[in-house]
């Protein structure tokens, strides 16, 4: 079986194209994953094939990387317009880094205004690979009828919904075909010297050369051939269909390119997982290609058995063993993972271009019935197994639940999955674990804990004083007793309640840089304990931390802004307006017609910036932060702060 991946922007048409090129046959054999991702299979003169339709929103990339670790080309689907050129750009990112053999398809070719000239060369701005146009259109006015192919010098004439008529070529279109021509040898000359001589001594070249040519430009990646059609109408896609068949490598390109990212010495892997999914009363289910023989139900693999392997769509069994390349839906297989390489006795890590990119849209969730918040906790970690954009962690100081996903839409399928496989309904909110607070001045405390209800009493003594650190120092204990007046046995149960007091300063928030030195103190031979102390230890230091002139600070992170190039300019203004400081930006070395800015900003923007970004590079734009140091917030900020988050977490510490 031949695999392709189907992606591009957003209303390019690549379900259209897909439910065309499998034709009637893909009734029945089309999997829906719950994320929007779409595989059929189908038959193609007789060869079995599976298409991968993919989503065209951004936030969709965290499906496409894994899609590709399973293919053996990518279709790149683009409308006929060079002015949303660049919305094509994440996926030409993304196809470039993963080294798939790529096809760009301009679609809807009928509806085309702009010359097809200027559609590839707004493409190329954003593609390293040398775009090399194989079709030039056939007009009528102002209408596209067909197309001349460029290695065959053959026309065709579209027609609806069926094979294009094979019709002389008009003499009008004869000068632009000469000229296209020349620059498809051209292009092609750069990777066959046979076909330079060719061009160089005048000679014509045979056009069963040049498609072998085309073939090996293909599978060695050297260049992206771009066709044109109209999956709506059925024009152009029975020949992208056989471009496919003829030029695009088979799985065994598929198995070396996997081997090549593998460690040094590694063997290929047996198969790739790229997609799993948990289902209710099912349990997980698995994509996964096999692209080497002995991938069987029952084998080992992965370092366990392979569960029931099903035909994908059609719910029957699948051939066991399953074929190089095959593609079958694995049941009862917990020990596998989404998104790996698998050998017979292991599972690897994918490449570094199959993973996500970090996710930039952070959400607190929260179950509506507090005795739900277990199995919160639970289903959230089985869907992150699952969900290459999806990670979890927990906040620190309120243990509160984070989720960090990649925009509104994935947040929106992440809570209805919640509900609907595990019957957990959740809300959320911006977490509010970011301020934390410190002290400005030194405070000198003595502080006496005391308590007595029958039996042995209560008992500590302290003496400490309290003084703001550096700036990114932390929390810093030391003890400056003389003469025993408090035993050393029980000096770090006062370092611990100094600890407990830094969770929630007066402010509401915690505490960070202070310097704590114990000065001196008394005990009770008898009533004295570890408890004591620590209760001692704790009061002091609040009571210091009161003293202090306590002060608000707010986490500032180093973003670094991914974004095609002509959005860089507006980027500038809109870090100035979230109080971000502008550090430099220079063009992307890893990807073509794409900056990278860097900037610091304040933490609490961060989730504004995520959606200012999204809005001014109409999607495309992302970014990754890293925390910097913590920077003091005055007056009204500080009061507007302090009023909306300080007093209910104060609160919500009382409580605890």
């Amino acid at each position: 079986m031949r695999c392709f991946t189907v992606l591009g922007p957003a209303g390019a048409g690549k379900t259209t194209l897909v439910n065309r090129l499998a034709g009637s046959k893909a009734s029945g054999e089309r999997l829906e994953a719950r994320d929007g991702l779409g595989i059929v299979s189908f038959e193609f003169m007789d060869e079995p094939w599976c298409a991968i339709d993919c989503r065209g929103d951004i936030e969709a990339l965290p499906q496409v990387r894994p899609a590709l670790l399973a293919s053996d080309a990518a279709v790149i689907v683009v409308p006929p317009d060079p002015e949303v050129a660049v919305l094509a750009a994440p996926f030409f990112q993304v196809v470039e880094a993963s080294g798939t053999p790529s096809v760009v398809f301009v679609n809807r070719i009928d509806e085309a205004r702009a010359r097809l000239r200027d559609v590839v060369a707004g493409l190329q701005d954003y593609c390293s690979h040398p775009i090399v146009l194989r079709q030039i259109p056939i007009r009528e006015g102002e209408h596209v009828v067909g197309a001349v192919d460029l290695v065959s010098e053959r026309a065709w004439q579209y027609r609806e919904g069926g094979p294009s008529a094979l019709v002389e070529g008009p003499e009008s279109a004869a000068p632009r075909e000469h000229e296209a021509r020349a620059e498809l040898l051209e292009h092609l000359s750069e990777f066959d010297d046979w076909l330079l001589e060719e061009i160089v001594e005048e000679r014509e070249p045979a056009s069963a050369a040049l498609y072998a040519i085309c073939r090996r430009a293909l599978a060695e990646n050297r260049a992206i051939p771009a066709l044109i059609g109209s999956a709506l109408h059925g024009a152009g896609v029975v020949r992208l269909m056989k471009m496919l068949r003829h030029e695009a490598p088979a799985v065994d390109a598929l198995r070396q390119r996997l081997a090549g990212g593998s460690e040094a010495g590694e063997a290929a892997p047996m198969a790739v997982t790229f997609h799993a999914q948990y289902r209710k009363h099912l349990g997980k289910e698995k994509l996964i290609r096999a692209i080497a023989d002995g991938v069987s139900a029952g084998a080992s693999l992965a370092g366990g058995n392979l569960g029931a392997l099903m035909e994908v769509g059609t719910g029957k069994p699948a051939p066991s063993p399953l074929p190089a390349g095959g593609i079958a839906l694995a049941l009862k297989s917990d020990h596998l993972a989404a998104t790996r390489l698998l050998f017979a006795d292991r599972s690897g890590e994918p490449p570094a271009w199959a993973r996500s990119t970090e996710p930039m849209f952070v959400r607190s969730l929260a179950p509506q019935n507090d005795r739900d918040q277990a199995k919160l906790s639970l289903a959230l970690s089985r869907i992150a197994e699952d969900d290459p954009g999806l990670t979890v962690s927990q906040e620190g100081a309120t243990g509160a639940l984070v989720v960090h996903l990649q925009g509104p839409m994935h947040l929106r399928r992440v809570l209805n999955m919640l509900a609907q496989e595990f019957g957990v309904t959740a809300s959320d909110h911006a977490p509010d674990g970011v301020w934390r607070e410190t002290i400005s001045r030194p405070a000198t405390i003595h502080h006496r804990h005391r308590k007595q209800t029958g039996g042995a009493g209560q008992f500590a003594d302290v003496k400490l004083t309290v003084r703001p650190n550096r700036r990114g120092g932390g929390f810093s204990f030391e003890e400056t007793v003389k003469g025993g007046a408090v035993p050393r046995n029980y000096i770090p149960a006062v370092e611990a309640g100094a600890r407990d007091a830094l969770v929630s300063g007066p402010l509401g928030f915690p505490v960070v840089d202070i310097e704590v030195t114990l000065t001196d103190g008394q005990y009770h031979a008898v009533d004295s304990s570890d408890f004591a102390f620590r209760a001692a230890g704790r009061a002091a230091v609040a009571e210091a931390l009161a003293e202090g002139a306590p002060m608000l600070l707010q986490p500032i992170h180093e973003v670094a802004i991914h974004a095609p190039a002509p959005y860089t300019g507006a980027l500038v203004a809109m870090i100035s307006s979230l109080k971000g400081r502008v550090l430099g930006f220079e063009p992307n070395p890893n990807a073509r017609g794409w900056d990278l800015l860097r900037a610091r900003l304040p933490a609490g923007a961060l989730e504004e910036l995520g959606q200012a970004l999204r809005s001014a590079t109409q999607g495309m734009g992302w970014f990754e932060s890293t925390f910097d140091h913590y920077e003091e917030v005055y007056g009204r900020d500080a009061d507007r702060i302090i009023a909306m988050h300080g007093g209910a977490r104060g609160d919500r510490q009382a409580a605890r």
